[in-house]
């Protein structure tokens, strides 16, 4: 008998415009210590057949057929049966932990009610047991994280809380719905490990729910490929892989960015202009810190001496963990907050300490594509009105109906119906309110564009259509590209050079063969190693390479100093070098790979 039996399983909803059958006649089976894959875009009913298996419907769903775990039937069971097993015999780990954890309730407090509710566990006992996954899952600082509620802690944070409370019991099915998109790759890489682990010393069942078909590659046995309800393909990972028969499931295969592709990159005129000059910026944040009679301020150096030019139309990837200083560099170089030191040089004029409205007149040259579009568009104004408004405030001599024209031929040009145009975002999928964000920050022919996170929320297919709509409107207008991500085959995919942060500092800068092809530095070797690739083969044959210690706290002095020689390290107030080790290939001073393995953990 298997751990975990579905069978001819349907979802339903009533709704005003009737039914919708979300879920049709799925079937399949987890035995123990196996990882099952379900892939699939958004909306194909991968997340809803599990919700449903876990009684998380909601009052207009209905689910029929059959749920069995370990022989006992779990589907439109009572509310006080089903507790008794989830938590403890099968436990999920959400796609987006901010709606799944407690907002008034601190971490710890989240954690211990499973635990008291499971294992009987609470004060000391349950704080030891909380602390413990809350390190294995590589949170900085976990003891203080354990004091603090959800919207404290950043996105990947919360993530990596929701994955430590879904193994708090070690279930005997894990349900994991998109566990690492939000993660960086070197934490994505541990949290799978930790994964890999339950398999094997617990023999847990894991269900893997993602669109991510290096994760497939690497974690599953068995993929099922969902569509519109239903299992479009089923089979080995390798079957899958090595011979596809639908063209569904080739569509995904072909869409993922691959971190081996041999493509070749976006080319650069030889005379083209430097547009961008970024020499030695600093932002740094004062923080208070609450330690009795040790209590004061220090400084979190979150970007810490950055240096780099960009010329026009070209594209320079920014890759780092979560905490690098990626995104706080970019709102730097924007001047949407202020550089403490430095210098941001725009067609040769210094921007930084400009006035608001000597800024005002170079935005319209400078845009941002934020990571969540949902909380860049105002939820007030329709598609049209989103996309024009940047056209109202550049360019005032247009008429409304001059305005209608540029923003049908924007909307037109990255794929958005024109029958969207009075719709407002809520009624907008998440690849259609990317589109509306790219469409908005491009609707003034910019000359450059810095792109934060843009796709990594993003189905692979829609990721794909992005990728392909930037490049294609770079080709156009011939701007340049800033592109912020954690996802470093994506970043592959786009960039002419790459600059790796850690941080706050510039640990290597190169084009972009030369750093995948040949990194020096051991974190950019560390990072690269962890990126899984979409090829069951390799995953299996490559070997990862894990820098030893704990992650680093960025309010620590020191923190920087982890790669550089040990005979430095003792003065906390040393600034490593970067060094050009052949021509435009730069990597800051460190020990040899072989002296940090050996280095104690």
């Amino acid at each position: 008998m298997a751990l975990f039996s579905v069978r001819d399983l349907n979802v339903s909803f009533a709704t005003q415009d009737g039914m919708i059958d979300a879920v049709k006649g799925v079937s399949f089976d987890i035995e123990a210590g196996d990882c099952l894959g379900i892939v699939g875009e958004s909306g194909s009913g991968k997340s809803q057949t599990f919700m449903a298996a876990m009684g998380l419907m909601p009052k207009n769903g209905l689910a029929t057929g059959s749920v069995q775990l370990m022989g006992r039937e779990m589907l439109n069971v009572s509310i006080p049966e089903l507790n008794s097993l989830r938590g403890r015999d099968i436990s999920m780990i959400f796609q987006d932990p901010l709606t799944a954890l407690t907002p008034h309730l601190k971490i710890v407090n989240q954690m211990e009610e499973v635990l008291r509710s499971h294992q009987g566990l609470s004060g000391r006992d349950a704080e030891k047991v909380a602390l413990g996954w809350l390190d294995k899952v590589q949170i900085p600082e976990a003891k203080r994280r354990l004091d603090q509620y959800p919207h404290e802690l950043s996105g990947g944070m919360r993530q990596r809380v929701m994955i430590a409370m879904a193994m708090l019991c070690n279930p005997k099915v894990l349900i994991a719905d998109e566990p690492t998109t939000a993660l960086d790759v070197t934490v994505q890489a541990e949290i799978l490990d930790l994964m890999v682990g339950l398999q094997k010393e617990e023999g847990t069942a894991i269900a893997l729910i993602t669109h991510d078909m290096g994760v497939v590659a690497r974690m599953c046995r068995d993929v099922h490929v969902m569509r519109h309800g239903e299992f479009v393909e089923s089979g080995s990972v390798d079957e899958i892989f090595s011979a596809p028969k639908k063209d569904y499931t080739k569509s995904l295969l072909t869409a993922m960015p691959r971190l081996d592709s041999d493509d070749a990159p976006h080319v650069v005129a030889a005379d083209a202009e430097t547009l961008l000059n970024v020499d030695d910026v600093m932002v740094h944040f004062p923080i208070k810190q609450d330690r009795g009679l040790f209590s004061g301020t220090v400084l979190l150096k979150a970007v810490n001496g950055v240096s780099f030019d960009l010329r026009a139309g070209e594209t320079l990837g920014v890759v780092g963990e979560s905490g690098c200083g990626k995104s706080t560099l970019a709102r730097a170089v924007l001047q949407l907050i202020p550089p403490t030191a430095g210098a941001v040089t725009w067609l040769g004029q210094d921007l930084v300490g400009l006035t608001s409205h000597a800024l005002k007149s170079r935005r319209k040259d400078l845009q941002i594509v934020f990571q969540d579009p949902l909380a860049s568009l105002d939820p007030r104004m329709t598609v049209s009105a989103s996309i024009a408004e940047p056209l109202r405030t550049f360019r005032p001599e247009l008429t409304l109906a001059e305005r209608k024209i540029e923003v049908a031929e924007m909307m037109e040009r990255v794929g958005l119906d024109a029958r969207m145009v009075n719709r407002y975002p809520h009624e907008l999928s998440g690849g259609q309110n990317q589109r509306v964000g790219i469409a908005r920050a491009m609707i003034n022919r910019p000359k450059l564009v810095i792109c934060d996170e843009a796709v990594s929320a993003l189905d692979v297919s829609i990721q794909a259509q992005i990728l392909k709509l930037l490049k294609g409107l770079q080709d156009d207008f011939g701007m340049a590209m800033i592109f912020i991500s954690h996802d470093l085959s994506v970043v592959r995919a786009v960039s002419n050079r790459v600059m790796v942060l850690y941080l706050g500092r510039v640990v290597e800068l190169a084009d972009r063969d030369a750093l995948y092809d040949e990194p020096r530095h051991p974190y950019t070797k560390s990072l690269i190693s962890a990126v899984p690739i979409p090829d069951p083969h390799l995953e299996r044959t490559r070997e990862r390479l894990r820098i030893p210690g704990e992650l680093p706290s960025p309010l620590d002095p020191k923190a920087a100093l982890r790669f550089i020689p040990s005979r430095l390290t003792s003065d906390a107030a040393y600034q490593p070098r970067l060094k050009e080790v052949s021509s435009g290939h730069f990597v800051e001073e460190h020990d040899p790979l072989e002296t940090l393995l050996d280095r104690p953990a």
